[in-house]
This record gives C-alpha cells, structure tokens and sequence, in this order.
C-alpha cells in the first residue's frame, strides 16, 4: 500500500489515506483486498492515472499510460563500488507530450522484450531534477491504444556535434558536480551569443576556458548541441577544442517590449528600482532568496524577479546590467515579468574608468550587498567591512560603485554619537506619525 499512497502523498497524509482505503473496503462490501481499494482510492483522488504534460506534477509517483516510440539497448556500466550495472531508456509518449524513461539493472533487462509501438502502463518518479526523465519502478504491456507522433521530440534527441564562432558573454567560475554515477568531476557554466541568440554553454574541461576574459571571440570546435525545452545548449567535452577568435562577433540583445511569456531572453538595460533581497523556504524544504527590480530602456519599464544567488547579487539603482537567458512569465496582477533563476546570468557593465579615492564613513552590510554611507552618498563596496563600523577606506570608484584596496577602522567620536542622538530623539518627538515596526533583518 505504500506504493500506492507515494501515488497522492502531497494530497492526504498517511493517516487520512489509510482510513479512507478502510471506508472503501467496507463500502464494497469488503469484497476487495487492501491493494485494490488503495487503487480506488488513489482514483477517487484524479490520480490513477495522468497524462505525460501532467508528469510535472507533486506528488512522489506517477502512473501513467504512453506508448514507446523509440528504444535502445541496455549497456553496461561499472559503479563507484566497483559493481557491474545495467541501465536503458525508452521514448514514451502520449498525445500530450514525450517523456524518456529509465530502467535500471533487472528492469533494464526486461526492457530487451519490449517493441517500438507497444503500450505501456507504467509506475515510476522523477529522475533527479530533471521533469522530462521518470525512473522506471513497476510496469506491465496494456491493451489500449495511443495516437501521437512517431518521432522524438527534439528536446529528448541525442546531442549534436557542430563547429561554433561565438562571443563569449559571461563565464562563472569552476565548480564541483557529483554525477548520477556517483564520481565527481568539474565544470564551468557560461554564455555565448551570435546575432540574435545568446546560448547556455557547459564546459566539461574547466582548463579550456579558465584566463579567458568576458567579450572574447571564440573558434570551438566539436561542440555538442543539446535541445532543451527552454532553448538549446552547447557542451564542451574531451572531444571538444577552445581558442580564442580573431574579430568580435557581434550580440544583439532583446528589446525590453519583446518579452512575451513561454520564452527566454537576453536584455541590457539599467536599474530603475530595486527592493532588499527576501529569504524563503521552498516547498522541497530548502532556504533561498529572491528579490524584485525594474529595468528601464527610458521608454518602456520590465519587472524582474531573481532566484536563488541571484537575489543576492550586488546591486544600485542605475546598474547597467546584462541579464542571460530570462524567462519571459505572466505576474499575478497579469503585467509581464522575466524571471532569472537556474541556467540564467547576470552581469553588471561598468559605467566608466575607475579613480582611486579615499572615502571615511559608515560601513552596513546587507543581503544586497556591503554598502558605505559617508553621509552623503552612498556606495556599493566590492570587498569585506565590518557591519555598522565608523571606517577608512581606500579603493578604486566608478560611479557608485568602489572596488575596496584596504580599509582602517575610525575611532568613534563620544561627542558625536551624542549629537546623533539628540538629533534622532528631536526627530520622533516631532512627529507624532512614526510606528515601531520591529527590528527588520538586513
């Protein structure tokens, strides 16, 4: 019964599901077993069975009817433990839509007895984060038919090799990935535009693009292209070889009244306002971030919402920025929105020469960033200061915008802490509109 109640387990809880497979028992008579009444249960829930569209839903299982469309044959692979595998997938579809499904070890082997056009019924769950992957736990050959295309999508196919001359846009820094296998390996994400397109590139190899800067061309050779459902990918493996390019390519960025929903987009405008970063728990139970800004062209104004590390990315009202592969969505109140989450970039473009200065005043630090407030002009800092310290720093400014060299903590003068509060109690008492709050976190 636990198979059946993974089924509906963002529905009922586990108490709830089990008296409910009691009441059925008892309503038919108890002329059912404990299986087939959780199966009707399961039913009465609208989750018996779902289409391959609905295989993004909540719930822990899926059950669900598709034929195959294409197959492959089990290969063997070898696990971290030093233990033989075996694994297989198979293109499953439906009217709705295609899925590629994964059979592990004994399943993988029972899956060299079923042909291309048979249907299947099949119980499984998602394959990692990825929606368009189900893990194959338990299925049976149905008789029943399924009319949908016969070739795969384009987003399931295997990835292309092709030769690119690109821009290099963006590029983050190295990190470390453990694999479905279980081994390790490193990685840089990046982005490469041409024309109209700016494209999501991976590079397996980390050394081949470790010196080089932002706004270089590049020759690529062996690149595999991958279809996604968000646009396509380019890889870069041990079959692939990087160099540096003669002449700039140039990168056309979307206008600001082109986003549309169901779309990505690269745009290059500056900040009209920004809020502070928020924290928030997702419903998976993981703490992130996110924070709410509008970009302006002068004409024409965008709401943008950033997720994750993105939220927290140091940011002014007037930043320049480059943000990457965007998603255009529909905000509740129904305006447009382009939200930047997982595969997206930004960049903040410099607004002039840097000068080296000398500035005193007070440091605060927040989720948006290290700020100093000599007050007067507020600055973003690049660089560590301690929060809510009287200091002396010493950096490279440009705009509003200082890239800290070193810094001396000021001591504080007795004097003018007094004359601060005086002036803060005058204030309140002048006014009879102030209402505490409560402390904020910053």
């Amino acid at each position: 019964m636990q198979f059946h109640y993974a089924l509906v387990d963002d529905l009922l809880t586990r108490e709830e599901f089990e008296r409910r497979v009691e009441e059925k028992m008892e309503q038919c008579g108890n002329l059912v077993d404990e299986v087939t009444a959780a199966m009707l249960v399961v039913q009465d829930c609208g989750r018996h069975h779902v289409k391959v569209k609905d295989l993004s839903g909540k719930s822990t299982l899926f059950c669900f009817f598709a034929k195959v469309i294409e197959r492959s044959e089990p290969r063997e692979f070898e696990r971290t433990d030093g233990e033989k595998g075996l694994v297989n997938s198979l293109i499953l579809g439906d009217e709705t839509g295609q899925v590629r499904s994964i059979f592990w070890d004994e399943k993988a082997h029972a899956s060299r007895e079923i042909d291309t056009g048979e249907v299947l019924e099949v119980i499984g769950k998602h394959a990692g984060k990825g929606k368009n992957e189900i893990t194959v736990l338990a299925l049976r050959k149905a008789a029943c038919e399924i009319h949908c295309q016969s070739t795969v999508e384009a987003y399931l196919s295997p990835p292309t090799r092709k030769d690119l001359a690109v821009q290099l846009l963006a590029r983050g820094e190295t990190r470390s990935i453990s694999r479905r296998d279980g081994s390790s390996g490193e990685m840089i994400e990046a982005m490469v535009g041409e024309g109209d397109e700016v494209t999501r590139l991976v590079c397996w190899i980390p050394e081949l693009l470790e010196g080089i800067p932002d706004n270089t061309p590049l020759r690529i050779t062996g690149a595999l292209e991958k279809i996604r459902p968000r646009g396509k990918e380019y890889r870069i493996d041990e079959k692939s070889t990087l160099e540096r390019g003669e002449d700039d390519i140039p990168v056309r960025f979307s206008p600001l009244a082109r986003v549309t929903e169901n779309n990505t987009f690269s745009v290059k405008e500056r900040v009209k306002s920004l809020q502070q970063a928020r924290a928030f728990t997702s419903r998976d139970g993981r703490s992130s971030h996110v924070r709410n800004l509008i970009l302006t062209d002068g004409v024409s104004d965008l709401p943008v919402v950033l997720w994750g590390d993105h939220a927290l990315q140091p940011l002014i009202t007037g930043d320049e920025i480059a943000l990457f592969q965007g998603s255009g969505r529909t905000g509740r109140s129904g305006e447009r929105e382009l939200h930047a989450g997982g595969g997206s970039m930004i960049r903040v473009i410099p607004s002039e020469e840097g000068e080296e200065i000398e500035i005193a005043g007070t440091s605060i630090v927040t989720l948006g960033g290290t700020f100093l407030d000599n007050g007067s002009e507020r600055y973003l800092v690049t660089g560590s200061l301690p929060h809510g310290r009287e200091v002396r720093a010493r950096g490279i400014r440009s705009g509003k915008r200082i890239a800290l060299i070193s810094f001396t903590e000021e001591p504080r003068d007795p004097e003018e802490i007094r004359k601060k509060a005086e002036e803060l109690i005058c204030s309140l008492s002048s006014s009879d509109t102030f209402t505490l709050h409560g402390r904020q976190p910053i």
